[in-house]
């Protein structure tokens, strides 16, 4: 099986952090913040540079103790529950999702200002979302020289605003410096803290990344302490050169102060911020798939995403799928900035809220796991930083006309995550599923008919054949829907042995045998049919099986058990639910004929396997017969 490669080093990693922490906040920021707090913006930036450096050393040490390419929703799974460990993951995707979005959408809006051109804008957003996402796919490799290239861009545009705007400042326009007061400062931070948001795409590349306990650690703190640096000065040196009343009416507040210093070549700032923006959203293009593969690897996303391609090494469909994503979420944020970093920023926040505080659950829960960084007043630290996040919140929303109303907003895309989260428990968790059988009884009789239509019941017993005097084993009754006809169908001298994991369907199944006196039917009921056959089911002539394959956790294992009870040339016949709603997809091995065939090979079953459609899902039928290991089989 292929496996992601350790290839990246420190200063590739460095390039990575600096691309994905440096967001759109260091080309607007200056006059977003301005426009809040006047000249004392800079203390804004001050202080958010001083939380965000503690902040990277937490992501450090979470990193160091758990390198997987799961990052946030790796250290929810250890700090919490399974559940909780979806939902950040889910709404780190949703933080990562939103971020390249704004960053693509800030970065044409700097290349081409003019709201008419928005084909154009599109366009081109459209082209390098899948230009960034063919370079991922190819190799991580590649994506690392990459990266490295736009780091070096982003810091090159910044040092070409802040070397000569030095000596252009004129310290009058910083007076006064208190313009509205202390308390917008911290509004100020709120709407700049996305300038440092991505800490958590670094730590996705862990698997790749060689040594990452050492590694990441301090990339992850020098890139944060570069950016932050970066972005006091740039903040300085533009409210130096254009007084904040004039500042604040620039859209691209970056191009107006090059402007001032140069006089002409604002084209060229224009493309190098635009490659500086496009180099932050690959950060987040490059690294995303590898949360999607965490969560896949864990069925807590579509498993079928957790494949790594044999050639490149790369969470290929994740990338594919990710590309498909990225292209829908800009289709719906294009040319609305401000409505994007609205609701990213507190959906930033919830998911750093929880991922701080998992170190102070760590440190308690796993106090000898190996830390090969530790950071500073951790459990302590983690409190005051958690505390400085919700009063940011606070003030935002008090100053903020609509802030609670993005807050909610903002919060109900994480709570959509929630029946996701209910469809894959349903899917792939043996405990859920008995849960939702025993649950689901008495809906599942009424609803029997439409489930498992005459045409299918037909087909089934067809397959079958004739089964008149035998002993038949039906793996997966349900409330007894097939094992009414069945039980008619041996009658009078065979046999029907009929399994299930629910006990409710099992009453149901009994209580309908018993009305038409069917007392040749034994109703074993068996929690563990997930993972065996009961082994109180002796030597049958043939099983059937309805809509039990995609519960299986062991196929093999259980497949093999059911060899055992056939003679040679007994007869099988398996039927399952597939594209639920044409939309949910199939549990992994039921995704390809090829492989269910194989399966069933390698457990000594010839058989075919074929697909019809229904309604609202589609039916997949495998049927044949236990061979002979010295017999060619068909």
């Amino acid at each position: 099986m292929a496996e992601l490669k350790r290839v990246l080093g420190f200063w590739t990693v460095l390039a990575l952090a600096i691309s994905t922490i440096m967001g759109t906040g260091m080309f607007f920021g200056a006059s977003i913040g301005a426009s809040y707090a006047g000249n004392a913006s800079i203390l804004s930036w001050i202080i958010l540079t001083v939380f965000a450096v503690y902040i990277s050393m937490f992501f450090g040490e979470l990193v160091a103790m758990f390198p997987t390419a799961g990052g946030v929703y790796e250290y929810s799974k250890q700090a919490y529950s399974r559940f909780i460990s979806f939902m950040m993951g889910w709404t780190a995707w949703i933080v990562g999702n939103l971020t390249v979005a704004l960053l693509v959408v800030a970065a044409v809006d700097y290349l081409i200002p003019d709201p008419s051109q928005m084909f154009l804008k599109l366009g081109i957003c459209i082209a390098f979302i899948i230009i960034l996402n063919i370079i991922a796919f190819l190799g991580i490799e590649a994506s690392g020289l990459i990266l490295m290239l736009f780091a070096g861009v982003s810091v090159t545009v910044l040092l070409s605003v802040i070397l000569p705007g030095i000596f252009h400042m004129q310290l009058s326009n910083l007076t006064p410096f208190f313009n509205y007061g202390y308390l917008p400062v911290f509004v100020t931070i709120f709407f700049i803290a996305e300038s440092f948001f991505g800490w958590e795409s670094v730590t996705y590349l862990a698997e790749e990344t060689k040594n990452p306990e050492k590694i990441i650690p301090q990339a992850l703190i020098l890139g944060t302490v570069i950016t932050g640096v970066l972005g006091i000065l740039t903040v300085t040196v533009s409210l130096g050169i254009i007084p904040w009343k004039v500042l604040i009416g620039f859209n691209a507040p970056l191009s107006a102060v090059f402007e001032r210093i140069f006089g002409s070549g604002m084209e060229i700032l224009n493309f190098g911020v635009f490659f500086a923006l496009i180099g932050s959203a690959a950060g987040g293009i490059i690294s995303m798939p590898r949360l999607i593969l965490a969560l896949a690897r864990d069925k807590l996303f579509i498993t079928q995403l957790s494949d790594i391609h044999p050639k490149f090494h790369t969470p290929h469909k994740a990338i594919i799928f990710q590309t498909i994503i990225s292209l829908v979420i800009l289709g719906m944020a294009f040319g609305r900035y401000k409505i994007l970093l609205s609701l990213l920023l507190p959906l930033g926040i919830i998911m750093y809220i929880f991922t701080i505080f998992a170190v102070t659950v760590l440190r308690f829960k796993m106090p000898n796991v190996k830390r090969a960084f530790k950071v500073p007043f951790g459990k302590i630290g983690s409190i005051v930083v958690i505390l400085f996040m919700v009063a940011l919140t606070a003030v935002w929303i008090f100053f903020e006309p609509n802030g609670l109303y993005i807050l909610t907003l903002s919060i109900s895309f994480i709570f959509v995550g929630l029946p996701i989260y209910l469809l894959l428990v349903l899917y792939y968790d043996p405990d859920a599923i008995v849960k939702m059988n025993n649950s689901m009884a008495y809906l599942t009789l009424l609803t029997e008919r439409f489930v498992l239509p005459k045409r299918v019941r037909d087909e089934i017993f067809k397959l079958l054949g004739d089964v008149k005097g035998k002993i038949i084993l039906e793996f997966g009754c349900s409330v007894g829907t097939l094992t009414m006809q069945l039980a008619k169908k041996v009658m009078p001298r065979g046999k029907v042995y009929a399994t299930d994991l629910s006990e409710n369907d099992l009453i149901i199944t009994k209580k309908r045998l018993i009305r038409k006196g069917h007392m040749h039917v034994t109703v074993i009921y068996d929690k563990h049919q997930v993972n065996r056959v009961h082994p109180d089911i002796p030597h049958v002539d043939s099983i059937l099986s309805m809509g039990m394959m995609g519960y299986l956790q062991d196929v093999k294992k259980v497949l093999k058990e059911m060899r055992d009870l056939l003679p040679y040339g007994g007869k099988i016949v398996f039927v399952d639910y597939a594209d639920f709603f044409k939309v949910i997809p199939n549990v992994a091995w039921l995704s390809d004929d090829k492989k269910i065939e194989k399966i069933f090979r390698e457990c000594g079953f010839s058989v075919y396997v074929t697909r019809k459609k229904g309604l609202l899902w589609n039916y997949i039928y495998v049927y044949g017969i236990k061979f002979h290991e010295d017999v060619v089989y068909v």
